[in-house]
This record gives structure tokens, C-alpha cells and sequence, in this order.
């Protein structure tokens, strides 16, 4: 699924949309990628000569890909998906220009209209950031 079809199921836009392409969504586990370009306008303040990925950006990347799997599902499909919390949010490995973001998430449990969800983003293998995430369906 490339970007187009990703703005068909979530409202992000640029310069917001975290997601470029959906790899795969199998059972209860998505996995997507962010092409980090070095273009993104965060990178403008953060940091000028020093550019790495603001970690909340990562999380909030994982979150729309938890979204994505979300609100891909009959029930769900027009509504819209808001942050309900994240939790163990850990922080391993810096992410920078040329880097290639692997976002996967897996939704562990819904309860009505909230899901909580288990992610990762790894570049190459290597653990970027891990976070516990809860997804609140509205709209």
C-alpha cells in the first residue's frame, strides 16, 4: 500500500504523515515504513548540524501504523483513530538521514473502541524505539 492508499484510511497529511508505503498487514500485525529523507521539516530545528529523528516522532509513526491496521478493519473503516496513551516507550538507537524506518505493530486487544497495541522500529535489524501503545477510535 503506498502513500495514496494509506491517506485513504487515516487523516494525516503532510508534513504529518509518518508512514510512507504498508508492507504488509497480516492477522493482527502490520508492518510499514517511514523513508527518512533528511527533507522532513523537523530536521530543519532538530538539529541543524547534528539531524537525528525526534523519538516522538518515531512513536507517533508507530502510532499511525497501529492506526493504519486499525482502521482498516470493517468496523472501524471511516472513523478516526486518536492517541489514548503509550507506555514502556524505550529509546535505543538514533534515526537519521538515509535511514530506513521499519514500523511494525501488532494490535494486541481491542475493548470496544479502544486498541492497545505492541511496537517496534528497528533500521536494519537494530532497535530504534519500542513502545506499548493505546489507540482510541472516534469520529
Amino acid at each position: 500500500m503506498n502513500q495514496e492508499e494509506i491517506k485513504q484510511i487515516i487523516p494525516h497529511r503532510e508534513p504529518f504523515i509518518l508512514v510512507d508505503e504498508v508492507e504488509s498487514m497480516e492477522g493482527d500485525t502490520i508492518v510499514c515504513y517511514k523513508n527518512v529523507t533528511g527533507e522532513e521539516d523537523f530536521f530543519r530545528g532538530h538539529f541543524p548540524s547534528y539531524p537525528v529523528m525526534p523519538g516522538v516522532l518515531i512513536v507517533e509513526a508507530l502510532a499511525q501504523a497501529g492506526a493504519i491496521s486499525i482502521l482498516s478493519k470493517d468496523e472501524f473503516r471511516g472513523k478516526i483513530a486518536f492517541f489514548g496513551g503509550i507506555d514502556k516507550v524505550r529509546f535505543k538507537r538514533q534515526v537519521v538521514p538515509g535511514d530506513r524506518l521499519r514500523l511494525e505493530v501488532t494490535l494486541t486487544r481491542m475493548r470496544g473502541n479502544v486498541g492497545f497495541a505492541t511496537g517496534k522500529a528497528t533500521v536494519n535489524d537494530d532497535l530504534a524505539v519500542s513502545a506499548d501503545i493505546i489507540c482510541v477510535i472516534g469520529g
